[in-house]
């Protein structure tokens, strides 16, 4: 099986030995001279890595003088599948504020001076790249979603306008820029994805706010003092972000793993349902551990007080999870199951009403309770067992379930119930 490789541009941070497993850097060449740096390689969880530095290891390459081509040609060659670049920006609006993220979606160019095609003639014809989205929508969706799972401010859209440098801009260009309809500003991002995309290889950034250029009159202007100082404060977040992005990766293939795990049994429990079997994952203990181990690295961090179960496979996960855990367990039954004094909250179903019951001193009040099925499908058991909880005054940290079905529309109902969502596996038209 072919490991997939992902390069790296920029001072991220991830060149650190301990970071990478089989750390190692190498000289390469290119038809186009060398890159800024030797390629620093490694691994991080079973994902190939491959980076370098742009600026050059000790920042020595001003920005006119970086070798875009021959950074994107090397990366290719070494067969990275995606390109995740790290860059600071200066910000153009009032709402981007220093140490912020910013996920470019569009660029315009304004250098003059760079080397922007690998084709220096048209030997086997023209080539003339379409470029109406530069940036990759897969890393995007990626570096929006680790954003939000680190809690870190983020605007998931933004266009930079690349300069040539290495000067900053006067007020002029600045307010001009503004009016281009542009969001920050920075020296390096135009060249990379216009090379990126002509060498067809996926493209996307991380940019951090550190200044305001210079059309606010009531910051200082842009300087290099005040860009590495903000870059030194902020310089682990970038780090958590794109190993949480890389990681990403690593889980897609695991999630893959599991959903081949899942039995699909067709027109189950009536005709045109397709019915998908989580018992069949159940009895293979590794992907059972997979499983656990995906939800418990989820939600470790969260200060939880008891795991509550719907019935009645949703009762195995969340046994299993409040034992690794450490927290208590809640059961949420159909009706005349508990023993004693319960609670009852009635949901619609496709023809006909349910019930789900809670004993009443099940949960306390301001007790944090994540709720836990095997499968999400309409969500009309999942709102009725948050309903329960509320009555009882405990606090929803959120709803997870194994499979979701997103076609049936449950997680949004719960969205616009004020409750937050997490799926494993997504089975969406399949």
């Amino acid at each position: 099986m072919v490991r997939l490789k992902i390069g790296v541009i920029g001072g991220s941070g991830l060149e650190n030995p301990e970071l990478l497993e089989n750390f190692q850097q190498k000289e390469v060449d290119t038809p186009f001279g060398k890159p800024s740096s030797p390629l620093t390689t490694g691994k991080i969880n079973g994902i190939d890595i491959v980076i370098i530095a742009r600026h050059g290891l000790k920042h020595e390459i001003p920005p006119t003088q970086v070798n875009n081509r021959a950074n994107i040609f090397a990366l290719k060659n070494e067969g990275c599948k995606y390109i995740i670049a790290t860059t600071a920006v200066g910000s153009l609006r009032e709402d981007i504020k220093r140490g912020e993220f910013v996920i470019l979606d569009q660029f315009i160019d304004f250098t003059k001076q760079r080397k922007l095609s690998f084709f220096e003639q048209f030997e086997f014809g023209p080539v003339h790249t379409p470029m109406p989205e530069p940036f990759s929508k897969v890393i995007r969706k990626k570096l929006i979603e680790s954003c939000d799972e680190l809690s870190y401010a983020c605007h998931e859209k933004g266009t930079v306008v690349t300069i040539e440098g290495p000067r900053f801009s006067t007020k002029a260009e600045s307010k001009m820029f503004q009016q281009w309809g542009a969001d920050v500003i920075n020296m390096s991002i135009a060249p990379e994805a216009i090379l990126a995309n002509e060498a067809e290889v996926p493209y996307g950034v991380i940019a951090m706010s550190t200044d305001y250029d210079c059309w606010k009159d009531d910051e200082e202007p842009a300087s290099w003092e005040v860009i590495r100082k903000v870059m030194r404060e902020n310089v682990e977040n970038v780090k958590k972000v794109l190993l949480n992005t890389i990681n990403s990766f690593s889980r897609e293939e695991e999630i893959r793993k599991l959903k081949d795990s899942i039995r699909t049994v067709p027109d189950f429990p009536k005709q045109g349902i397709m019915f998908r079997d989580i018992t069949t994952l159940l009895r293979d203990k590794d992907a059972l551990k997979k499983l656990m181990d995906i939800l418990y690295e989820r939600y470790k961090e969260f200060k939880i007080d008891a795991v509550a179960g719907i019935e009645s496979r949703g009762f195995v996960l969340a046994g299993m999870l409040a034992g690794r855990l450490g927290t208590g367990l809640v059961l949420i039954r159909k009706p005349g199951k508990l023993p004693a004094e319960t609670i009852s909250e009635s949901y619609n179903l496709e023809y006909g009403v349910d019930t789900v019951e809670i004993h009443k001193d099940a949960i306390s009040k301001g007790q944090k309770i994540l709720l836990v099925d095997d499968l999400i499908a309409t969500g009309g058991t999942a709102i009725a067992s948050c309903k329960l909880i509320e009555q009882l005054q405990g606090e929803i940290v959120e709803c997870c379930f194994a499979i979701e079905l997103p076609e049936l529309k449950g997680k949004e109902k719960l969205e616009e119930n004020k409750q937050k969502v997490f799926s494993v596996m997504k089975f969406e038209g399949e």
